[in-house]
């Protein structure tokens, strides 16, 4: 019995192991809204490309910066020389046409050190108000991977809860063609009462089937948008609801939203940017000075090196640089561009606005004519059953009170992921969308949460 035993003992041991393991790999992880957003901004693909723009910008600073710093470097040479005189024009009777060959030796060190080179000096600004609109820009790409990343949770959640009415109604006609069939056998419901309830379960666990079908398609975006396997197993660990907002006054946050988006201003540092390279544009016509020099020993043999060098100063001008008005023209065509997309977008940011304030209130005021149209549905399904269950009539009104019931539900699941979509516009628009979005998608009470009034500003 021992022998048996313990290699039996040992097998279970490591089935229930597996079956431990596969549980625990079955088990869906739950993210909130926040846990979702805090992942996409780690690692959503836009925002990893967004950072490396910003070390290449860093970059192009410090390649401008280095043209106004010292530059300094050595070599040693080793030559070994044989000359041909004649070709020098040296050509007398008893000197050899060749000499050599010899060898010396030097050792040297340059510098030089730009003095005046006011080109370089904008160029170097340009590049500095560059990084600048590169930094803003991958902020405001953070705020548009927030908006994303809500509205692809919003999705899930709405398509959770399309999952959950489906199920309702599925047990709903169940119990149903359960009615029918008991009507039908104490003689109170006809047999087209029977079929006619089993085609609408058989219609419901269709719909059901569709619904579980986008909620698992919408969790593979979700999936796919936060940087993780699709394979993965999801869930959102909250459910979509209602939440009322007071919409701001455009008049009063129109200001306070372009000085917080970050698109916005990302192209007024691009415009400065361009106006420092129109600049350097301008300085082509100055003149420039440096100073170099050398110094270091040279000689035929290492116990005998005298040292040597010498320094010089190089002011140099341009006469003639036909590039200067091409170049021109160019930088103004760009600051022109430039000026007329910062003035588009302000007129995009105005419009988003005004259209979540709008579909805001339009939302709310869906999402109670919704719910009243709801539990009439529902009032209405009740009355139906009861008269089919007390015998005054067929089941051709529970069917058409279910049909009605459903769209109803339908009518306020949607009702409600509008004005969820429309309040995340709303927190996109006003800008600063990651430290807000929080309070415009209900995560926060501002008025009831001193420390968020601290940390947050609201427009």
């Amino acid at each position: 019995m021992r022998r048996i035993w313990r290699p039996t003992a040992f097998f279970l041991l490591l089935l229930a192991m597996s079956a431990a393991r596969a549980s625990a790999q079955e088990t869906p992880q739950r993210l909130t809204l926040k846990d979702a957003i805090n992942q996409a901004l780690k690692h959503n693909v836009n925002v990893l490309v967004s950072a490396t723009e910003i070390n290449e910008a860093e970059g192009m600073r410090t390649r401008s910066l280095a043209v106004l710093l010292p530059h300094a470097s050595a070599d040693t040479l080793a030559n070994l020389l044989k000359n041909n005189l004649s070709i020098e024009g040296i050509s007398l009777p008893g000197i050899p046409t060749a000499v050599g060959p010899f060898a010396y030796y030097d050792f040297r060190v340059f510098a030089s050190q730009a003095v005046i080179d006011r080109q370089s000096v904008h160029n170097w600004k340009a590049s500095a108000r560059q990084e600048e609109a590169t930094r803003l820009s991958y902020q405001d790409t953070r705020d548009m991977v927030v908006r994303e990343a809500a509205g692809f949770y919003l999705q899930s959640e709405t398509a959770a809860a399309e999952v959950e009415a489906a199920q309702a109604r599925v047990e709903t006609s169940r119990a149903l063609e359960k009615l029918a069939n008991d009507q039908h056998d104490q003689g109170l419901a006809t047999a087209i009462d029977v079929v006619r309830s089993q085609v609408q379960l058989a219609r419901d666990q269709q719909a059901l089937l569709v619904a579980q079908n986008n909620y698992q398609t919408s969790l593979l975006m979700l999936a796919r948008f936060l940087g993780l396997s699709p394979g993965i197993s999801l869930e959102p660990a909250e459910k979509l609801e209602f939440r009322h907002i007071d919409a701001p006054d455009i008049d009063q946050v129109m200001q306070a939203a372009l000085a917080a988006r970050d698109d916005y201003r990302s192209l007024f540092s691009q415009q400065q940017a361009l106006m420092e390279q129109e600049k350097a544009s301008h300085a082509r016509y100055f003149p420039t000075l440096a100073v170099s020099g050398n110094y270091g020993a040279a000689g035929r043999n290492f116990g005998a090196m005298p040292a040597t060098g010498g320094i010089e100063g190089i002011f140099a001008v341009t006469i003639f640089d036909r590039d200067r008005s091409g170049e021109k023209q160019e930088l103004e065509s760009r600051v022109d561009r430039l000026k007329a997309q910062t003035d588009d977008l302000a007129r995009g940011i105005e419009q988003d606005l005004r259209k979540a304030v709008l579909d805001i209130s339009s939302t709310e005021q869906q999402v109670s004519v919704t719910q009243a149209g709801l539990d009439l549905a529902q009032r209405e399904l009740t009355l139906a059953e009861d008269r089919f269950r007390n015998g005054v009539t067929d089941n051709i009104e529970v069917v058409t009170a279910q049909d009605a019931l459903a769209s109803a539900q339908d009518d306020r699941i949607a009702a409600i992921a509008q004005n969820a979509d429309a309040r995340a516009a709303l927190a996109r628009a006003l800008g600063a969308t990651e430290k807000n979005y929080q309070i415009y998608l209900g995560q926060v009470d501002p008025r009831s949460d001193a420390d968020s009034r601290k940390e947050v500003k609201l427009p």
